[in-house]
């Protein structure tokens, strides 16, 4: 694997989302130096089925929450929990979280500190647990 590929994973090809630049995880690479980098710094990962109206709808409650928190918002990434199956399935293993999708996990110290799925994917909830860190 190409060692930039590696380090940087998708920066090379991120994903807008309401004016945060948020990367997707396509490889289990890319997942270890994403839960790495929770070490310094607490960040969201978004498990979201691009086939299920359920899952639409949490990633638009995702964008309003920021849209509204900005550049207070913790980094983000994405997995797309179908076409990339085998890193859906790693982050739950690793962290011990029963897999859900829609599902948006807050990860401090590379342990999950929080997370929701479905309906419970909201701005207050997001924040609840930020502020709980």
């Amino acid at each position: 694997m190409n060692m930039l590929k590696l380090l940087f994973g998708s920066l090379m090809n991120p994903t807008p989302y309401k004016g945060k630049i948020v990367n997707e995880l396509t490889s289990i690479e890319e997942l270890d130096v994403f839960l790495d980098s929770t070490t310094d710094t607490p960040a969201l990962v978004f498990k979201h089925s691009t086939t299920c109206p359920i899952s639409s709808r949490a990633s638009e409650r995702l964008n309003s929450y920021l849209e509204t928190a900005g550049d207070s918002a913790p980094n983000i990434s994405l997995i797309k929990v179908i076409e990339s199956r085998p890193v859906s399935n790693a982050i739950a293993e690793r962290l011990h979280v029963t897999h859900q999708s829609p599902q948006l996990i807050l990860i401090n110290n590379g342990k999950e500190a929080w997370n929701a799925s479905h309906h419970n994917i909201t701005a207050e909830n997001i924040l609840a647990a930020l502020e709980s860190l």
